[in-house]
């Protein structure tokens, strides 16, 4: 155990083993985290071991609690259940939280009066009323609205215009005049019935007494009716031609995908019912540091249980990855739905291509949030520069900014990047990257130390031959204490004086040097999106280059090492014969005549090819 208080081990001495929910808390009694358990003494007592597998982001919490409470429940789903209920009461911060998505519009059906309508509202309140959405297209939910008032003459109007008589919607054959009687409840309610059922996409049972009814008045020969029958049944055939997926089965599931950053998640949740897709839905979330399959795990929790009587809960729930607790959560999905739920992780066919389809989109939505946090950055960043010139103690604004950071797998295909921000906007032709040489293995440390040596000897040798390397007036690295020390004792042994501070990423702390604590900066500070999208641009350079040398070792071959094999005789020798396997099947006079090769050279690649052979 970690050295602890004499609280905390007092709270750790009385834990049950039963299922329940633990509240991590800090001095001042503020709830920092809300977790499940299904054992209580071992998943809180685990958080207060000693480690090395723990993430930074339990690591920093375990940090800051000073006592917690648990809650008991009897089974796990009662625990996901409070655990949901707690975390958006209380919104912690260390919780992956999903944002307010008030923002899109809903289709509201006011089931809390006699008389129902359908409205569009920017707000969903617990007011008895049903909500179908939100809409992200507010156009398609407009187009469904519009048909839906074709289709079905509900009432349109808050209370009646003219109280003597209808108006004008009874007489156009778009309202069934309730105002005035005309219309008995239990008549009105049947038609609001089948509206729920076109909105939650069961088109079937709508098109068969669609059909019915047009068969119906062509018999009795009311060629109106059967009229407005078959044009009700187009609109919703081309509605649903529109809508089709290549999947074409009929069968109700949610397709659900995710993108992450260092900064938020972009989910993206495509509803598919008989085989098409009749919504779809875009939310963020703050990640939190945690990983892809935490995040869609918390995201299924809370979205699911928001839903009103399980109405949106489908058969089938298509992931691209399994989650955590994957069990415990389908046995809360089938509770909300009432039979069984299945989480699905599509491996090859149709379900896999659909997935493929939503991950894509949940990727552009990705995109726009980085762009929607740049414009924000690009609108005014003078204003970053004086507030980030306030926050690190600067004596000026800084106007040339550079960022640095590592990228590597396991140690192999080390990398570093150079980006340069000018007056708060990248200047793409300042990039520079490096291949890290002294350094064997994962040593993040050593590499950033590397880096920064080899970036600024130009400036304590006085040498910089073009002006090729202009002086930063700060510098910024991808990391925390460990690298920012790594970079500061390379400028001091070069004898270099720079503004230099680290930034965190699991909680977006700065560390400056010879300064114990961090900074921390609000959320919505124009100099904390200033300095997170440096250090993205920076990520993104640095793994973009690691790509490019990854992907060129793996497509590098034994014709790379025969002398007298160029790159264009490699690329005329593989289009010739094929590949290198089909190459060790042919003899050296087979290899110098379809491969048009010299003799000699024929000979060193046969002999490369059949190390143990020689050549025949």
């Amino acid at each position: 155990m970690v050295q602890l208080s004499d609280r905390i081990q007092e709270l750790l001495s009385h834990l049950p083993t039963n299922p329940g929910v633990y509240l991590m808390k800090d001095a001042a009694g503020l709830i920092l985290y809300v977790g499940k358990a299904v054992n209580l003494r071992s998943r809180v007592r685990s958080y207060f071991r000693e480690d090395k597998g723990h993430s930074p982001k339990v690591r920093a919490l375990v940090r800051v609690i000073d006592h917690f409470e648990t809650i008991s429940t009897t089974t796990e789903v009662e625990a996901l259940v409070l655990e949901n209920t707690l975390i958006k009461r209380h919104q912690p911060y260390f919780n992956i939280l999903l944002k307010d998505d008030k923002t899109y519009p809903w289709l509201k059906l006011t089931l809390n009066e006699p008389y129902p309508r359908l409205v569009v509202t920017r707000k969903r309140l617990n007011d008895g009323a049903r909500y179908f959405g939100p809409y992200p297209d507010a156009g398609a939910m407009y187009a469904t609205l519009r048909l839906i008032k074709q289709l079905f003459p509900l009432r349109q109007r808050p209370t009646p215009q003219f109280r003597d008589r209808p108006c004008l919607n009874y007489a156009i054959g778009r309202c069934l005049g309730p105002c005035q009687g005309m219309v008995s409840v239990p008549e009105y309610r049947e038609m609001v019935n089948k509206v729920i059922s076109f909105l939650e996409g069961r088109h079937k049972d709508l098109l068969r007494d669609l059909k019915a009814q047009m068969a119906e008045a062509s018999e009795a020969l009311d060629f109106e009716r059967a009229a407005k029958a078959r044009d009700a049944i187009a609109a919703i055939t081309s509605l649903l031609e529109e809508q089709k997926v290549e999947a074409n089965r009929e069968t109700d599931q949610d397709v659900v995908a995710i993108a992450c950053d260092e900064l938020s998640a972009c989910i993206q949740l495509f509803e598919v019912r008989e085989g098409k897709v009749i919504g779809r839905r875009a939310f963020t979330l703050e990640r939190a540091d945690s990983e892809p399959a935490e995040v869609l795990g918390a995201f299924l929790a809370q979205y699911y249980d928001g839903t009103a009587a399980g109405a949106r809960v489908p058969k089938e729930i298509l992931l691209p990855e399994s989650v955590p607790d994957q069990e415990v959560l389908a046995a809360f999905l089938a509770e909300k739905r009432g039979s069984k739920v299945a989480l699905l992780v599509p491996q090859r066919g149709d379900k896999l291509k659909l997935l493929e389809m939503v991950a894509y989109n949940a990727q552009q939505a990705l995109e726009q949030e980085r762009l929607r946090r740049w414009a924000a950055i690009e609108k005014g960043p003078q204003k970053a520069l004086r507030e980030l010139a306030d926050a690190l103690g600067l004596s000026e604004v800084p106007h040339r900014i550079e960022g640095y950071d590592i990228a590597h797998v396991q140690g192999s295909d080390t990398v570093a990047s150079m980006v340069v921000f000018e007056g708060g906007v990248p200047a793409k032709a300042e990039y520079r990257r490096f291949k890290i040489k002294s350094v064997e293995g994962i040593d993040d440390f050593a590499s950033m130390h590397e880096v920064v040596k080899r970036r600024f000897k130009h400036v304590a040798e006085g040498a910089d031959p073009g002006g090729r390397w202009s002086m930063p007036d700060l510098v910024l690295i991808d990391g925390g204490k460990g690298q920012l020390g790594s970079a500061v004792a390379a400028l001091d042994r070069l004898g270099v004086e720079v503004p230099i501070f680290g930034l965190a990423k699991q909680f977006e702390e700065i560390y400056l040097p010879g300064r114990k604590d961090p900074i921390r900066l609000a959320e919505t500070s124009p100099a904390l999106h200033l300095i997170q999208r440096v250090r993205d641009e920076a990520h993104r350079f640095a793994n973009t280059f690691h790509g490019k040398l990854r992907g060129k070792r793996m497509t590098r071959s034994v014709l790379d090492d025969v002398p007298g094999i160029g790159e264009k005789r490699k690329l005329h020798l593989l289009k010739a014969l094929g590949s290198v396997e089909a190459m060790r099947a042919l003899s050296v006079d087979e290899l110098a005549s379809r491969g048009g090769l010299p003799q000699r050279v024929a000979e060193t690649l046969y002999s490369r090819l059949h190390p143990r052979a020689g050549h025949s």
